[in-house]
């Protein structure tokens, strides 16, 4: 059974960091396309990054360097660390494994940058 648990968001001023953990197990992220996710009420979730293993990177637009995705494949663990954020960030984060099999998305975690 695949299991993907976001966790790590929380409230931080504009201009500050947060880093986003995404722990999979049943799958190995090192041969997974791996991405993170945000979304808005009323509009679509929209790709922050992806990765498979930590490479083909992949990022965003709105991205432009802020945030760094990463792989720690012994942890089966992808992280999001995010710098520079601004209000218009805020938004649930969500954690997507898309295996041959199928994709699987975890619970969402919370980010809100305000002052």
């Amino acid at each position: 059974q695949v299991q993907v648990v976001e966790s790590g968001g929380g409230l931080v001023q504009p201009g500050g960091s947060l880093r986003l953990s995404c722990v999979v197990s049943g799958i190995a992220v090192k041969s997974t396309t791996m991405g993170w996710y945000r979304q808005t009420p009323g509009k679509q979730r929209e790709l922050v990054a992806t990765t498979t293993g930590g490479m083909n990177i992949d990022y965003g637009d709105f991205v432009k360097d802020r945030f760094t995705i990463s792989s720690d494949n012994d942890k089966n663990t992808v992280y999001l660390q995010m710098n520079s954020l601004k209000p218009e960030d805020t938004a649930v984060y969500y954690c997507r494994a898309r295996a041959w099999f199928g994709e699987f998305w975890g619970q969402g975690t919370q980010v809100t940058v305000s002052s």
